[in-house]
């Protein structure tokens, strides 16, 4: 059976989720999932300090990182998603995806601000660390929160969107552009944004609240899908 996707029920996700999240202080805080009943322990995450980039690219390894980087390997933003340095076998390919949803507790999720995007524009990474293949909502569901209160603001996906889940194979990264203010209009300051990593499938409390380094300015923002590439996905947010 293939997964279909509802965004009136991500959004509806995250809005419980904005309200329940709490704040995450400083930079180089791990990006694991947040503990909920029956929800495991997510895995380990190394740190490492981001570091300052005035412009916010389509690159597997960001200049700049709003949150550290994750244990496994991503395999390349460019490639097919496949096992780094090959490999495979039951349960590692796109069909198993589509039919087994992704469980928080083998995700690693993170934001950061590339070079080459607009100001305005980070994007959130989702690393598999599991050993199968797992589908994800066509976009994560986005909100923001300022000194840990919830701005009640949630990022749009496009138009119009649905299919089969998106895929992401065992040790692969996937990447959603979002970009907070669009117009350039200027209004609340967010320094924490707030991510459930498939909002159809996953309850809020597998959300995560991660520090923005640099805080931006959150006026109707908006969110991608899910892309093997971070410019892909900025692409779908035209």
């Amino acid at each position: 059976m293939r997964i279909h996707r509802r965004r009136s029920a991500a959004l509806a996700t995250l809005a419980g989720l904005v309200l329940g999240l709490t704040g995450c202080e400083g930079g180089g805080t791990s990006a694991a999932p947040a503990a909920g009943t029956g929800a495991p322990a997510s895995p380990a995450v190394a740190t490492s300090a981001p570091s300052d980039s005035p412009t916010p690219t389509p690159t597997p390894t960001p200049s700049r990182s709003e949150t550290p980087a994750a244990t496994a390997s991503p395999a390349d933003a460019g490639g097919d998603g496949k096992v780094p340095g090959g490999g495979g076998g039951p349960g590692t390919d796109d069909g198993y995806a589509y039919t087994h949803p992704c469980s928080a507790r083998n995700l690693t999720v993170r934001v950061t601000a590339p070079e080459g995007f607009p100001a305005t524009v980070r994007v959130i990474t989702v690393t598999n660390n599991g050993s199968t293949s797992c589908g994800l909502d066509l976009h994560p569901a986005v909100g923001f929160s300022a000194k840990g209160t919830a701005l009640g603001i949630q990022a749009t996906p496009p138009e119009g969107i649905g299919g089969p889940a998106h895929p992401v194979r065992p040790g692969a990264t996937t990447y959603a552009a979002v970009d907070l203010d669009p117009s350039g209009a200027g209004g609340p300051v967010a320094d924490e944004i707030n991510i459930l990593a498939d909002g159809y499938h996953m309850p809020n409390a597998d959300g995560v609240s991660l520090p923005l380094t640099t805080p931006g300015a959150v006026v109707k923002p908006r969110v991608g899908l899910y892309h093997s590439t971070a410019r892909d996905s900025f692409k779908t947010l035209s």
